[in-house]
């Protein structure tokens, strides 16, 4: 049920987002979200790719400091109020979310967000015991 993220820590300088992307493309990875954070000396580029092995033997290979996080992929009502409804049911259950991301299809009713919880399985449970879609890292990573 749960995705498998990758996260590659990087220095704050010119050019190195385009060395990570260069290297998974040249390793044939595809990535399929993505989330970055900075602050003046370090950035962490957080991503959903569609060969996570793949992915962390090159980057590896390549000297970047790559570590992986469960996440969850949640169905968002693609509509106002949507992701309001789905945090709602969280912060009723006093779960923390400690960072998220959108993750973009193609096409689909419903919009896709990425979300880190310190206990994933917990707020997964909660979630899907609310009749909120969880998408599984299979179908994600298809997409």
């Amino acid at each position: 049920m749960n995705v498998e993220q990758i996260s590659i820590f990087l220095e704050n300088k010119s050019g190195r987002i385009d060395e990570v992307t260069s290297t998974l493309s040249e390793a044939g990875v595809n990535i399929r979200a993505l989330s970055l954070a900075d602050t003046s000396d370090f950035g962490v580029l957080r991503l959903i790719v569609n060969d996570s092995r793949k992915a962390k033997d090159a980057l590896k290979e390549k000297g970047f400091t790559v570590s992986e996080t469960e996440v969850l992929a949640v169905e968002v009502a693609d509509r106002p109020g949507g992701l309001h409804s789905i945090l709602n049911v969280l912060k009723q259950h006093d779960i923390n979310v400690e960072y998220m991301y959108a993750f973009v299809q193609q096409s689909g009713n419903n919009a896709i967000m990425i979300f880190r919880f310190e206990n994933v399985d917990e707020a997964a449970k909660i979630l899907t015991d609310n009749g909120v879609s969880i998408v599984d890292g299979h179908t994600l990573y298809k997409m």
